[in-house]
């Protein structure tokens, strides 16, 4: 008969195990690593020991908030779920990039320089997908969120919630952070660019030239993705697309470039003269308008940039106006 002791192991190891899936990391011939990038991989391996079986997460752990051992064991890629309809998070790992674009870049503006150098010093997770319409549904439920948007007919389910403003956003993460009794928040701007590019110096994550395959921007003709979904339409014309459509990321992010854009946190500057160089968000400038990346279904390829930047602060609901939430770790 195993004493109570062995029994409280047997459990926590159990636990352990079962606690995170890591996703396959994707490796692609084109990118260009960032020169100098750092990250805890020199430490840590980057696929977990606790990684999933050809890529698949296991459905062993049930949704809900992890455990302090389990965000302990956290690993680079790493990915986690902390309630039935909170957004699939992906740990990532710190390291430095060069945020902006050079002139020499196609496509870029001055509100994207000067380059320089941000130290992204703690790791943290984002969301695999732009938030769904079934997750922002659920704060609605819930009494969380007191906006409804519309889906423009396109559906909801895996759809990325549209028609969202920054406040909107705001109660979003609110809520989750409520519900699960951890830091969900907003990305700041330098870490959606880190995660755009995931380790990449290129202006889309798989080089310097759009490819209609790859991301939905208005290249001007319909495109096909390459996709998971069954049921995705043959063509994609000018409206949004389920959140799973084309290939992720190197760093197993969905739709960093295209589809919606992903309101930050960060208050508008014109360029970067004195940004924060660690990652933070920049709150001060015009705050009356806040930032969105990523690009858009009803942009041109040149906005879906990794460097690419727009603010808004009207208070019209536009129809590519979305929301990636990140999680931060240790909290």
């Amino acid at each position: 008969m195993r004493s109570g002791l062995q029994v409280w192991r047997s459990t926590v190891i159990r636990g352990t195990v079962y606690a995170i899936a890591a996703a396959t990391v994707h490796t692609f011939p084109q990118p260009v690593l960032a020169q100098g990038v750092q990250t805890i991989a020199s430490e840590l391996p980057l696929q977990s020991p606790l990684a999933a079986t050809a890529g698949e997460l296991p459905e062993a752990r049930l949704a809900r908030p992890l455990s302090r051992n389990e965000e302990i064991a956290l690993r680079p890629m790493d990915h986690f779920k902390e309630c039935e309809l909170c957004p699939g998070m992906v740990v990532i790992p710190p390291g430095h990039f060069i945020m902006g674009a050079s002139e020499s870049e196609p496509g870029s503006t001055p509100d994207e320089r000067s380059q320089h150098e941000v130290n992204i010093l703690q790791p943290f997770s984002v969301g695999r997908f732009p938030v769904t319409f079934s997750e922002w549904d659920a704060c609605v439920v819930a009494r969380g969120c007191s906006y409804q948007p519309s889906d423009q007919s396109w559906g909801r389910g895996r759809q990325p919630v549209i028609n969202i403003l920054w406040d909107d956003a705001k109660e979003y993460v609110a809520w989750l952070s409520r519900t699960t009794g951890r830091t969900y928040r907003l990305l700041s701007e330098a870490e959606r660019e880190y995660v755009a590019r995931a380790g990449t110096t290129t202006a889309y994550w798989w080089g310097d030239v759009f490819l209609p395959t790859l991301a939905n921007s208005d290249a001007g003709t319909p495109q096909q993705p390459s996709s998971s979904i069954a049921d995705l339409q043959p063509a994609i014309t000018a409206r949004a697309v389920p959140v799973q459509s084309f290939a992720p990321n190197p760093w197993g992010l969905y739709q960093v470039h295209g589809n919606v854009y992903d309101w930050v946190e960060d208050c508008w500057n014109d360029d970067y003269n004195g940004a924060p160089s660690d990652g933070s968000a920049w709150l001060s400038g015009s705050c009356s308008g806040h930032v969105l990346r990523g690009g858009a279904f009803s942009r041109k390829p040149q906005a879906a940039r990794s460097a690419a930047r727009i603010w808004s602060g009207s208070s019209n609901r536009l129809v590519y106006m979305s929301v990636r939430i990140a999680r931060t770790l240790g909290q």
